[in-house]
């Protein structure tokens, strides 16, 4: 009896400890799977990265790709800035202009010259609304093009075409062709240097220069006509006013003349000197 009581108390503390081994081999082998989910599942790990390629399902297909834009439609180009002129003539002190090319959000001040005001604006191509503050009242430029929003307020209405500036456009293009060409240049060909020239002596002119052509056809070498009277001379060109004149000297007499001009008349003086 002794010896079956021992037995049983063995066999009982043999099987605790296989229950025991079998409980650490069931938790190890979950945690083992627990381990082999997270390396391939999870991303928790900054150091494991998720090797599963993502596979859509036909319907989750066809939403995914109705999201993705068409890189084949063709974009618009920006509407270039023109630059337009916006007067006002309604008097004021103090003039601003707004409008929908701004979204209504600055008021933008009207330079005064004479007896209007003047805005340069830079303004894409297409309609724009737009109205004047003036000195503190939203009004509209009766003698402009108007239109009526939504709200019920009267805007003047401006249009900016692109076949109003083709003229400038084409101006533009013809300068910017001359300047590139290098046949136009101004500058004469050769080398250029930053000191002043200096001219040698022999440079210097030893006569006076040659009298111009258009003194030649003074008075006092031109004949008088017999025909003429001598006291009414022809009118003389005005390049010949106020000038000292001296004929050579002849049988020791010297010519001296001068020409003035007096509101619509021209006097000649004619003084003779003895030599």
């Amino acid at each position: 009896m002794g010896n079956t009581s021992s037995d049983r108390v063995l066999g009982d503390r043999h099987g605790a400890k296989s229950h025991r081994s079998d409980g650490v081999s069931s938790s190890q082998a979950v945690k083992e799977q627990e381990t082999s989910k997270i390396m391939v599942d999870s991303a928790d790990d900054p150091n494991i990265f998720n090797t599963h390629i993502l596979e859509l399902k036909p319907s989750a297909e066809k939403e995914f790709m109705h999201f993705i834009p068409d890189s084949e439609e063709p974009v618009k180009p920006p509407q270039q800035a023109r630059p337009t002129v916006i007067r006002w003539a309604g008097g004021g002190k103090e003039v601003y202009i707004a409008g929908s090319f701004n979204s209504w959000a600055t008021k933008i001040p009207l330079n005064k010259s004479h007896n209007d005001f003047v805005a340069i604006l830079d303004l894409p191509e297409g309609e724009h609304q737009y109205k004047f503050f003036v000195d503190g009242q939203w009004v509209h430029d009766t003698s402009e093009p108007v239109v009526t929003s939504q709200m019920g307020t009267i805007n003047n209405l401006i249009q900016v075409k692109k076949s109003d500036f083709e003229v400038f456009d084409a101006l533009n293009v013809d300068s910017l062709e001359c300047s590139d060409s290098s046949d136009l240049s101004s500058s004469p060909p050769g080398p250029y240097g930053q000191e002043v020239y200096t001219f040698q002596p022999e440079e210097r002119f030893k006569s006076p220069p040659i009298l111009p052509p258009h003194l030649l056809q003074v008075i006092l070498n031109k004949d008088t006509n017999i025909s003429c009277d001598p006291a009414l001379l022809p009118e003389p060109n005005h390049v010949m006013l106020n000038h000292l004149y001296a004929l050579s000297i002849k049988d020791g007499v010297m010519v001296l003349s001068a020409t003035h001009r007096y509101k619509k008349k021209y006097v000649t003086s004619l003084l003779y000197k003895p030599i």
